[in-house]
C-alpha cells in the first residue's frame, strides 16, 4: 500500500469536530469522499481520541 500524504488526508477530514475518535475520522473521511488508500490508511491508526488535527498527521507518521 503507498502512503499517504497528511496533508492530503486533512482535505478529507475538513469540518470534522476535535476531539475526534479514530471511527469518527475513518466516518468522516468516507463521507467526503476519501479514496480506498486514505480509508485504509485511517484504518490502522490505533484506537485514540484525536485532539487537533496534527495529532491524526502524526499518527499516519507512525504507521509502519
Amino acid at each position: 500500500m503507498a502512503k499517504v500524504n497528511p496533508i492530503q488526508v486533512q482535505k478529507f477530514l475538513k469540518g470534522i469536530d476535535y476531539p475526534a475518535s479514530k471511527q469518527d475520522v475513518v466516518d468522516h473521511a468516507k463521507q467526503q469522499g476519501a479514496d480506498e488508500n486514505v480509508c485504509a490508511t485511517l484504518d490502522r491508526l490505533s484506537d485514540e481520541e484525536f485532539e487537533i488535527p496534527a495529532d491524526v498527521s502524526k499518527a499516519i507518521g507512525e504507521i509502519d
